[in-house]
């Protein structure tokens, strides 16, 4: 023996020092592709951030496009309408005041927030707005650009705070002129609230920032006239000068910028912008990162977990490998030894190693008969039960003098203890693995003593139970016993799940297909999705009290009968369970 002891010692210094150098090895490439995977989780969330942002943008420049066309038709338009002329160019106040119910009328029609008509001297004579507080009538606006520029250039826009109503809006400008002859400007201003609720619903932030980079159009409205970046005094002098923004402070955004990538805190933002046709003006989507970030992340740590799961696996091959091979190295040193040493020795090691695997043989069956008991127990739980509800009901016809009816039940209760020593067979027949004894079943029969088993849980809780399609004389290939248990199982899941459930109901449709089709349905609340994809495994159950043992059971003996038992959706709304067997 000490020649082996001096073997392992040689060699397992070696051994160990190969498996650390494996392990970290193996840590090294792990951390190379959380690396990489992280790595690509970044550059994925970017990438389909950016996509997100430039559908946003171009989506939202198609529809701004499409509102100011339609707004710029409207003054050029009514530039060419006869009255216009003759108001600007005679001042009529009768004519003006017939104008103005005119364009009230136009600017209700053409959702435009308010057209108006301005004189040569910069004073408006007439506007849509001019029955209200703030009406633009007799206001001088010769001071604004688009009017000054309208009236040097032939049409001007301008985006500007209104000096009157104090609202934001785009003022489209058209010249009025009558054989050469200047007679003022009219006017179209346009609002853009509905535009900006529709974008406000995106997860998007959306907004337009005019040739100062002062946002006028947005999604969000804190960011309302806010910039991107800082406005130098001497433009800000001049945005003053014509109140295109009144007095505000015109302060950039509390962001800062990355590149494409915006950041407001924690929140981060990847930017796509395009041109609108308004001048100067560019359109900005800000698309979140974080949603792109959670679930590219999601996806790295699923590669990461699935290399380290192929990893852990390999080191436990390679070590297994390793000590496989020593431990052969080992006894065939040992044998050797032995041998040469004294044949004593080698017969008490043949007898030591058929004492240990006899061992292990004994253990192999313990753990079998432990699992199967577990199974039993739970079958034989149920007619123990109604055994019990039966010999209760015994006493009190015994009680009432109803020796007859005391006497129907004890002729019960032998029944059941003979299903009992019928299920205790089974185990027996189990443990010798026999063939099962099949052969033709009748159906009605075994259903009458199914419902025989639940009868009582069925009258206690007041469960309707329909049979439909049964045959006389239908018959299947199967053993009635274990049929007759697998439908008791399925019975006592359909009552346990109508349990305080009001209008019980348990439906058994026996239907001649291809084989005989036995399908078992309440009207419960259903199978619990937790769940729904394990119900035939031991030791699944939705039941705070269940073992999980019975439905895998049952689909066992279906299987052994030529069968088979499958979860299926309930006509009466709750669970289901389809059981087919062969035809007889």
């Amino acid at each position: 023996m000490a020649s082996s002891a001096s073997f392992d010692d040689s060699r397992a210094p070696g051994a160990g020092r190969r498996l650390v150098w494996a392990a970290l090895l193996a840590l090294l490439l792990l951390a190379m592709i959380a690396a990489a995977a992280f790595g690509w989780a970044a550059g994925h969330a970017r990438v389909a951030s950016d996509a997100a942002a430039e559908q946003q943008a171009r989506s939202a420049s198609r529809r701004l496009a499409g509102e100011l066309q339609k707004f710029r038709l409207l003054p050029l338009v009514l530039t060419e309408y006869p009255d216009v002329r003759t108001v600007l160019g005679s001042g009529d106040a009768a004519a003006a005041r017939r104008m103005n119910d005119k364009l009230e009328l136009l600017a209700d029609r053409t959702d435009a927030a308010v057209i108006y008509l301005i004189a040569r001297d910069g004073r408006t004579i007439a506007a849509s707005n001019w029955r209200r507080p703030q009406s633009f009538v007799g206001q001088n606006y010769g001071f604004r650009p688009y009017f000054r520029d309208a009236m040097a250039k032939g049409g001007a826009e301008l985006f500007a705070l209104g000096t009157v109503s104090g609202r934001p809006g785009l003022f489209i400008a058209r010249r009025v002129e009558e054989g050469g002859r200047t007679l003022g400007v009219i006017v179209v201003k346009v609002e853009f609230d509905r535009l900006e609720a529709e974008w406000a619903r995106q997860p998007l932030a959306t907004f337009v920032t005019d040739d100062h980079g002062v946002i006028i159009i947005t999604s969000r409205p804190d960011w309302r006239f806010r910039t991107l970046a800082p406005i130098d005094e001497q433009t800000r002098a001049a945005i003053r000068a014509v109140l295109q923004f009144g007095n505000l402070p015109l302060t950039p955004l509390p962001l800062t910028r990355d590149g494409a990538t915006w950041a407001n805190g924690d929140a981060r933002y990847r930017e796509a912008a395009v041109r609108v046709p308004m001048a100067g003006a560019r359109l900005h989507a800000f698309q979140p990162l974080a949603p792109a970030e959670a679930s590219a992340n999601a996806t790295a740590r699923t590669a990461i977990l699935i290399a380290f799961i192929l990893l852990a696996a390999l080191l436990t091959w390679v070590f297994r490998a390793r000590e496989k091979q020593r431990l052969q190295e080992e006894s065939r040193h040992m044998l050797e030894v032995e041998v040469a040493a004294r044949t004593a020795d080698l017969v008490e090691a043949n007898r030591r190693f058929r004492a240990a695997r006899e061992e292990l043989s004994q253990a192999s069956r313990l753990g079998t008969i432990g699992q199967i008991t577990a199974g039993v127990a739970h079958e034989i739980n149920q007619p123990v039960a109604a055994i019990r509800g039966f010999a209760e009901n015994a006493g009190t016809f015994l009680d009432r003098g109803e020796p007859g009816r005391a006497r129907d039940n004890i002729g019960t209760i032998v029944a059941l203890t003979e299903r009992i020593a019928a299920i205790i067979a089974e185990l027996r027949s189990f443990a010798r693995r026999s063939t099962p004894a099949l052969g033709p079943v009748e159906i009605a029969r075994v259903i009458d003593g199914a419902l025989l088993l639940v009868g009582d849980r069925i009258r206690e809780h007041g469960v309707m139970v329909e049979r439909v399609g049964e045959a006389p004389g239908m018959r299947c290939i199967a053993d009635r016993v274990r049929l007759e248990q697998i439908l008791v199982n399925l019975l006592q899941n359909a009552l346990d799940a109508l349990t305080g459930h009001p209008d019980p109901c348990i439906r058994i449709e026996t239907r001649a297909e291809d084989g005989i089709v036995i399908t078992v349905a309440d009207n419960g609340p259903g199978v619990a999705p937790d769940v729904a994809d394990n119900l035939f495994t031991p030791f699944v159950t939705g039941k705070a009290d269940g073992l999980g043992l019975g439905l895998g059971i049952a689909r066992d003996i279906a299987r052994e009968f030529g069968g088979a038992l499958d979860s299926v959706a309930s006509p009466l709304g709750g669970a289901a369970f389809r059981l087919e067997v062969r035809r007889a």
